[in-house]
């Protein structure tokens, strides 16, 4: 009977190291990340964004603007960190463009990163886009997580924080199966109004 447990327990602890092999990109470990490295493109459904209507628009300054667009997402191992000499945070790098399905033209550029801290269990986003704000958002690591922006965890400048303020963010990630599905919720206070912009969409990989 002991040798079947003794047996039992080396499969054990050969398939836990066997997964961890599978997690380490570049000497790090990056947990459930791993599986995004290289880039990311919208299956053929696409994706949705909600936003405020611009003034002059055909919906009307405010007013939900609905707009398809495909993207291109694209995760590279970055580098390692320790902060305050105890919490030890990988980064896994990523550029994101996305594209208008009407006319093809680009409307939306983010770089950032997403970091994983393997011993409590976190993932962090840490991203900015070219309208001067940044967000850091974060939460439990998994296959599916939901990362929400907390206290500081937005900065911006001063004509956003007067015109157009962001006062959470949160992005929901799907990692299950063969494609990378995210949903995401920015809400904003702008044309004198609260206002939820949406973004979600579904991806495949392409290499």
């Amino acid at each position: 009977m002991n040798k079947y447990v003794v047996c039992f327990a080396i499969a054990l602890s050969t398939m836990s190291t066997a997964y961890a092999q599978g997690t380490v990109l570049k000497g790090m470990d990056f947990g459930p990340l791993a599986k995004l490295a290289g880039t990311w493109r919208t299956v053929a459904a696409g994706g949705l964004d909600v936003a405020p209507g611009q003034v002059g628009s055909r919906v009307g300054t405010g007013n939900p603007a609905v707009e398809p667009y495909y993207e291109q997402l694209t995760f590279e191992p970055a580098a390692d960190a320790t902060n305050a000499s105890d919490q030890y945070l990988v980064a896994m790098a990523y550029t994101l463009k996305v594209f208008r399905k009407r006319d093809n033209k680009q409307f939306h550029d983010q770089r950032g990163y997403l970091i994983y801290d393997k011993k409590n269990q976190t993932v962090y986003d840490s991203f900015c886009i070219p309208r001067a704000v940044c967000v850091v958002a974060e939460g439990k690591a998994g296959d599916k997580m939901t990362l929400t922006s907390k206290s500081n965890g937005v900065a911006e400048s001063q004509y956003m924080l007067k015109n157009d303020a962001t006062s959470v963010f949160s992005i929901t990630f799907d990692m299950t199966g063969d494609t990378l599905k995210y949903a995401q919720k920015t809400q904003l206070h702008v044309y004198g109004k609260s206002f939820t912009h949406v973004d979600s969409s579904a991806l495949s990989k392409a290499s």
